[in-house]
């Protein structure tokens, strides 16, 4: 330190500062016991990460899919994004989305990065639980029983409702009117011989649910070979044409054993993808027959 103090001396009295700091890192450079003199700088024209990134996200479960999960990215100052949806499945998409392989509670991550390479993250946690199925619908069939300004004619048109408005269809010719027999009320659907009589309603279901439909008949004893149809269509129709193509499920009742005895025709069915079907009755017009109650439930 010596031999630094004289140069030291000199230089200040003969040169200027710049060449005193030359010689002095001469010097540093050449021997290595002074390297603990050294120290890092910056870069040459570099400047601090005035806007480093910020990493955010937020979820939204599907509608459609429990298991589907969308994260939308609220990450700022970001160039590159690596997703880690905690299930083991990862991605780079600005976005993420991810099918869960079922419920459970799964930690989200998202690393956001700038060009400078600057990392910032964010965690959230998620819990998949599987939805409860919706109550399955129970339609409500309206004029059921055949009754004038029985609940549901107000939908079927104005005034005084007689107790086959609801049960129309263009195409088809509506069935008369019977006061007796009947099996509750005052009032049944009587299909007269010989003559192509029907009764059509469409009904909302819940999709793929088993159903049951009752309707009570009866048949008058001759002229034998008589029978009445119930009939479940896959979709509701305009035309009483298109009602053969449409027909998912149908039953047949036939006894004449007694014409002032109603009995029950019972048809089960599922509805399929549909969330409409359509009541469909007829007879084969043989003998004259009368119906009355219709009913539907789910099937258990």
């Amino acid at each position: 330190m010596k031999f630094i103090k004289i140069i030291n001396k000199k230089y200040r009295q003969g040169l200027g500062i710049a060449a005193f700091m030359s010689v002095i890192g001469v010097f540093i450079s050449c021997d290595p016991a002074l390297s603990h003199y050294e120290f890092d700088l910056p870069e040459t024209g570099s400047i601090a990460d005035a806007t480093p990134p910020t990493a955010n996200f937020s979820a939204t479960q599907s509608s459609i899919d429990y298991r589907i999960y969308n994260f939308s990215n609220l990450s700022v100052s970001a160039t590159t994004y690596l997703w880690d949806f905690g299930d083991g499945n990862t991605s780079s998409s600005l976005d993420g989305v991810n099918t869960y392989p079922g419920e459970g509670t799964f930690t989200v991550t998202l690393t956001a990065s700038d060009a400078l390479g600057v990392e910032s993250t964010f965690s959230m946690t998620i819990e998949i639980v599987e939805p409860e199925a919706p109550a399955a619908i129970v339609p409500f069939i309206k004029e059921a029983s055949f009754e004038d300004n029985s609940p549901g004619s107000e939908d079927c048109g104005s005034g005084n409702m007689d107790g086959r408005d609801c049960w129309r269809i263009s195409g088809g010719r509506i069935f008369g009117i019977t006061s007796s027999p009947v099996r509750t009320g005052s009032q049944g659907a009587k299909f007269d011989a010989g003559s192509d009589r029907v009764a059509y309603q469409a009904l909302t279901v819940t999709p793929n649910t088993d159903y049951i439909v009752t309707v009570y008949y009866t048949i008058k004893t001759s002229p034998v070979g008589s029978a009445m149809r119930l009939a479940i269509l896959g979709n509701a129709i305009s035309n009483a044409s298109e009602a053969e193509d449409a027909i998912i499920a149908s039953i047949t009742g036939d006894n004449q054993d007694d014409a002032n005895e109603y009995l029950p025709l019972v048809l089960s069915f599922n509805s399929g993808a549909t969330d409409t079907i359509a009541i469909w009755i007829d007879s084969n017009n043989v003998a004259e027959s009368r119906i009355d109650d219709v009913s539907i439930i789910l099937a258990e």
